[in-house]
């Protein structure tokens, strides 16, 4: 099968858990033998435009304009335009959020290729809420509705789409993860150097991550647990609002920023941590989560419709934007909560399940 799959990033070109899933949906595609083509744009110029890695090609093309931190590329376009029967049988596009996935929506409208496309969250971690609340019931719509399979992560995620008015046809396949390579087994990491119970955040700098709630709640948790420490790991464009934050509440000598993590890291900073906390406004289901729970960590993060029964009883989920809430939830967890998170992963959200149960829908397109 010939599939050419569209992103506007790539892993490891940038970091995100949805630039991560395009890579290694890839991968394994391309190790079952599939020709796997990626078109992304560039997010440095220094990068080639054409590689072959890990069994698949990446063909990278000029971003064009950024707009509320979407690429709006006539590259992307113009290949799109060009691309047909004869050269893939399959167009896999990721997100409904970003041009180049309505890009391929038109090009299924007028071409002869089918299309799928990932829902990876349905609200951006970037743009205002009342935007795309607008943009679900008119562009976003109309770009699902262009799709011959739209997968989405769980029922209730499928259920939102349907509310959307949208018809085609919907796949529940669960975004699992590599439960041998995260798993409580294994050295903790050296990044970590802490007395007392370690608290973690994991993700973007983003208005829709919403880390300040995190450190917010963090120094409520230290008046029942002085020695506690919260460590940041990611990075974006409110990181010196966080510092200036920290900074504001005195609280420097407990608190660290790790920025980027390496991938090949994560595993052992899972597994130095006592509590993952994720206060986010909207998720898809995020990686980071799946990753905590099947390394034995427990887990407190906002209580998402799409989420709350993924986490179940792998750790706390709290009412959205509850200061409080987070703050009692990370001291509920540390006070030794019953939490079992890798038993709510391990043998549901298994990732090599994730790329044979893609594979087979796009095989049957």
């Amino acid at each position: 099968m010939r599939i050419l799959r569209v992103a506007q990033h790539l892993y490891p070109d940038t970091k995100g858990g949805g630039q991560y899933h395009v890579h290694a949906m890839s991968r394994d595609q391309a190790a079952m033998a599939h020709d796997v083509t990626v078109l992304t744009t560039r997010t440095d110029p220094s990068l080639p435009r054409v590689e072959e890695t890990h069994g698949y090609t990446v063909l990278r093309v000029d971003p064009g304009v950024s707009v509320i931190g979407n690429d709006v590329s006539p590259a992307v376009a113009r290949f799109l335009w060009h691309a047909d029967v004869d050269d893939f049988d399959v167009i896999h596009a990721h997100s409904h959020l970003y041009v180049a996935t309505n890009l391929a929506a038109l090009k299924a409208r007028l071409g002869d290729v089918p299309l799928a496309i990932t829902n990876h969250g349905l609200y951006s971690q970037s743009a205002p809420e009342r935007v795309f609340r607008w943009y679900l019931k008119t562009l976003g719509r109309w770009t699902f509705n262009q799709a011959d399979v739209v997968f989405c992560y769980t029922d209730v995620d499928k259920e939102r789409v349907r509310d959307l008015g949208v018809s085609s046809r919907i796949e529940v396949v669960a975004n699992g993860i590599d439960t041998e390579r995260f798993t409580p087994e294994g050295p903790e990491s050296d990044l970590i150097d802490a007395e007392g119970p370690v608290v973690l955040f994991v993700g973007r700098f983003t208005d829709g991550k919403r880390p300040w709630l995190a450190v917010e709640a963090f120094d409520e948790v230290l008046s029942e647990y002085p020695d506690a420490e919260l460590y940041l790991c990611g990075k974006g464009g409110l990181r010196e609002d966080l510092e200036a934050q920290v900074s504001e509440l005195g609280i420097e000598e407990s608190v660290t920023f790790l920025g980027h993590v390496p991938y090949d890291e994560m595993p052992k900073v899972y597994r130095s941590g006592d509590v993952l906390v994720l206060p986010s406004r909207a998720e898809g289901v995020p990686r980071t989560v799946l990753e905590a729970m099947a390394s034995g960590v427990p887990v407190v993060m906002s209580e998402l419709e799409q989420v709350a029964p993924v986490v179940g009883e792998g750790g706390v989920t709290v009412s959205d934007g509850d200061i409080a809430g987070f703050a009692e939830g990370i001291g509920t967890v540390l006070d030794g909560i019953d939490a079992k998170p890798r038993e709510r992963v391990v043998g549901s959200l298994d990732w090599s399940d994730t790329a044979k149960r893609t594979t087979t829908v796009l095989e049957g397109l």
